[in-house]
């Protein structure tokens, strides 16, 4: 028999089905992120061997200078896509289902929450008194005796708390520390990942968040199944209890539904790359330009603050060409200044040496998860800039490299205006010294909003231009070629 009432508005039914499909969605892809660097920390400098928890087998790098050199790439693990969206070190496309799936959880709680306070919805949730937590503390015994607590309207004591510190606790916490870890917002911002302990330790309880959120889903659908299991049901897909049949029904129904997505985007992401990335990027990078798209960095670290260790990520360039500039210690090096411009430029490393010098400490962030902090001295791309003048068409600028990796040539564009960033510079000092092969010789690009695989090194030539289509496979560089990374590196 079923009752004919209507008890929860189908505005909070829909709003439930939306978050959980994309909060599911928000675990496996932060999972995915989490396998390119399997460790967590909870000071800046990422010290291999101070994780506090790690999810690998793989031995801690060496972390002396004499040591064969080693890449933060090997740190990678492989994890199944059974867990991880998609899964096998896809970290581009997972970036891009968790950005995606971040944009349409936070718009759904917006709704929510709009929703909530303008209706009476409210009083069910937050609670109202303090004696909701000696009440909560009784209703949590009862559970312990395996017994269940008379129902309340619609939750009993513990239920209304549990709901409430997700719902306004947990989920703003997780955009938060997310936010935290952000290069752009935290150059922008630079006090305000100190609010959690600095990146790594924000890091750290955003996995610690992920976390708790998964417990509640297990505790969530396990409660719903064993107390009061054909009105829950009924309740939450239909806004009214049902018989025990349908109940079954519509559990397996909803699951089903959620696991054919999960199965859809996973496939697709395997099967489709390239259209998923050009496709969520549509959005995200949107999303990404109109939130970040002013800001500067702001960092000025001390140099007690400069990390112990700085690791190197990617394979220094084994060209002849490359190898005989090592060899002379770069005498004959040139860097080339082309495109649109209205005066081609052509500079030694002598003539950098005599230019306008910039020295920043600032904090590097990899788009693996781990951070460090470094002093680098160099040549302010504004007067680069300056010297150059580019033409009115030109809106991008080309980093090339001496580096190929996949069988072409390394290379990444950034927007004009990001370049004239006052923390964008040419950099050739990394600590007080020359830069070493591993952190880009004989010279790099240091752009402190972004992330580290936009920061180009081993340098030959920049490029402005108007459109960047025609180069490599037009999507904006090379990580955005071969490992489908965003062309816009701000989070």
């Amino acid at each position: 028999m079923v009752i004919e009432y209507s008890d929860f508005p189908y505005w909070i039914r829909f709003a439930h089905f939306i978050n959980i499909i994309f909060i599911t969605m928000l675990i496996r892809s932060g999972i995915e992120i989490l396998s390119s660097l399997p460790k967590l920390y909870w000071k800046d400098d990422a010290m291999p061997g101070t994780e506090w928890i790690k999810f690998t087998k793989k031995k801690d790098p060496p972390t002396t200078k004499d040591s064969k050199l080693w890449i933060s790439l090997e740190e990678e693990e492989d994890f199944s896509p059974w867990i991880s969206l998609p899964g096998h070190k896809n970290l581009g496309l997972g970036r891009h289902w968790h950005f995606f799936s971040a944009i349409f959880w936070g718009i759904n709680g917006i709704v929510y929450y709009i929703l909530l306070f303008t209706s009476s919805e409210w009083t069910r949730l937050v609670p109202t008194s303090f004696d909701i937590i000696p009440q909560a503390l009784q209703t949590a015994f009862t559970y312990a005796t395996f017994n269940f607590p008379p129902p309340g309207d619609p939750y009993n004591p513990l239920q209304q708390l549990m709901y409430f510190g997700v719902v306004f606790l947990l989920g703003p916490f997780m955009v938060m520390t997310g936010a935290a870890m952000s290069p752009s917002i935290s150059a922008r911002f630079p006090r305000y990942p100190k609010i959690f302990g600095g990146r790594q330790a924000a890091r750290s309880l955003h996995f610690l968040g992920n976390l708790a959120f998964i417990l509640f889903i297990i505790i969530h659908v396990s409660m719903v199944i064993v107390e009061h299991f054909q009105e829950n049901i009924g309740q939450i897909i239909l806004g009214y209890p049902v018989n025990f049949v349908t109940a079954i029904a519509l559990f397996v129904l909803y699951i089903i539904v959620i696991a054919i997505i999960h199965i859809w985007v996973t496939r697709i992401s395997f099967k489709n790359p390239r259209i998923v990335q050009n496709t969520l990027d549509i959005i995200v990078n949107n999303a990404k330009y109109i939130l970040f798209r002013r800001a500067v960095s702001k960092q000025k670290f001390t140099r007690s603050e400069i990390s112990p260790y700085f690791r190197v990520n990617g394979y220094p360039p084994d060209t002849k060409e490359y190898q005989d500039l090592f060899k002379n210690n770069f005498k004959e090096w040139r860097l080339q200044v082309y495109g649109l411009v209205e005066k081609p430029l052509e500079f030694s490393l002598s003539d950098l040496y005599n230019m306008r010098k910039q020295t920043q400490i600032t904090e590097h962030y990899c788009i693996q998860g781990w951070t460090a902090i470094g002093e680098w001295e160099g040549v302010p791309m504004r007067y680069l800039i300056e010297m150059c003048k580019p033409l009115p068409s030109a809106r991008y600028v080309v980093f090339y490299s001496y580096q190929y990796t996949d069988n072409a040539q390394y290379y990444e564009v950034l927007d004009l205006e990001v370049v004239k960033h006052q923390q964008a510079i040419l950099a050739y000092e990394m600590n007080g010294e020359k830069l070493d092969i591993g952190h880009g010789a004989p010279l790099r690009l240091r752009v402190e909003t972004q992330l580290g695989y936009k920061m180009v090194k081993w340098l030959k030539s920049i490029e402005f231009v108007n459109d960047y289509k025609h180069i490599g496979m037009g999507q904006g560089g090379h990580r955005e070629d071969y490992k489908y990374y965003s062309s816009r590196a701000e989070i």
